[in-house]
């Protein structure tokens, strides 16, 4: 049960059951809170709100309705290899639709994806690409009837190939679903560890269709403005992530030019036959005397 706020200034009796939260307190509640549903090398699935785990973590799978996605695939870019003890930066590099670095992009690699140095194989070591492809979606869960979205990341490895039955890789099951005439955002999707993968791969396969309540709950949800925020990259209030990545080391420039605060200096000259510096009058007297002494 809530507390009860204490006014400082009595007003008149108000009864306010039934009402609900005004678009103003949504919005600015959505960008105080963050939500996401992270996956885990333990094969758990965990809800993280605000960077604190939320209740218990759930292994094998987790059942959700898809409310958003971009309509196509994101890359990312970091220079640096992944260090667990190194402090989290942003990425050097992004795109959302994959097509071209995003204007907040630190270190942009490219002026689009297609043509980029990174995105060619072997760039990030074997047969892997440097810049690799990720996707965010929103999310509800399902039988939780507060309406709260959840940011989802799929890795990359999650994303293509060919599915087995109804069960797919996401960008497959995207397919899949639309083969068969169905939104994804009209049935439950159950999201569950590829138990036969070597490393961490996540399957997607059709649980149910939504109920009445639960469509009415998706067309609501659709509408909060974390429902397109979660799916796009590099969301601090998400992330929690707000250091920048290293900048590249300027070129070094050399100019004949001096600096504006610097005096500019007498050309040095050289003797024409030797290419040596010429000897001062001083130092030739020194040398002469020398030679008459000796």
């Amino acid at each position: 049960m809530s507390e009860v706020i204490k006014f400082k200034q009595a007003g008149a009796v108000v009864n306010t059951s039934g009402r609900e939260l005004s678009p103003l307190a949504k919005s600015m509640s959505s960008v105080m809170t963050s939500r996401r549903l992270q996956t885990n090398t333990n094969g758990t699935f965990k809800r993280i709100v605000n960077g604190e785990q939320v209740g218990d973590a759930v292994r094998g799978s987790v059942d959700v309705i898809i409310i958003n996605a971009l309509p196509k695939v994101s890359r990312i870019f970091y220079k640096n290899k992944y260090d667990p003890d190194a402090v989290a930066t942003l990425p050097d590099c992004w795109s959302n639709l994959g097509d071209k670095p995003e204007a907040a992009s630190a270190n942009p690699q490219s002026s689009n994806c297609l043509d980029c140095n990174q995105n060619v194989k072997g760039s990030g070591g074997g047969d892997r690409r440097a810049c690799r492809f990720q996707r965010r979606i929103a999310v509800l869960l399902e039988g939780d009837t507060s309406g709260d979205i959840y940011q989802f990341n799929i890795p990359s490895k999650s994303l293509f190939g060919k599915g087995v039955g109804n069960v797919h890789p996401f960008e497959s099951y995207v397919k899949y679903l639309s083969n068969n005439h169905m939104s994804i955002d009209a049935v439950v999707t159950n999201v569950s560890y590829d138990l036969n993968a070597d490393t961490m791969e996540l399957q997607f396969a059709p649980l149910r269709e939504v109920s009445d309540d639960e469509y009415s709950m998706v067309q609501a949800a659709q509408t909060k403005p974390e429902s397109s925020s979660y799916t796009k990259l590099t969301v601090a209030a998400v992330d929690g992530v707000t250091k920048q990545p290293e900048a590249p080391k300027p070129k070094m420039q050399r100019s004949e030019e001096p600096e504006d605060d610097e005096e500019p200096k007498e050309p040095l000259k050289r003797s024409k036959k030797t290419g040596t510096s010429p000897v001062s009058k001083q130092d030739m007297s020194s040398i002469l005397d020398d030679w008459k002494n000796s």
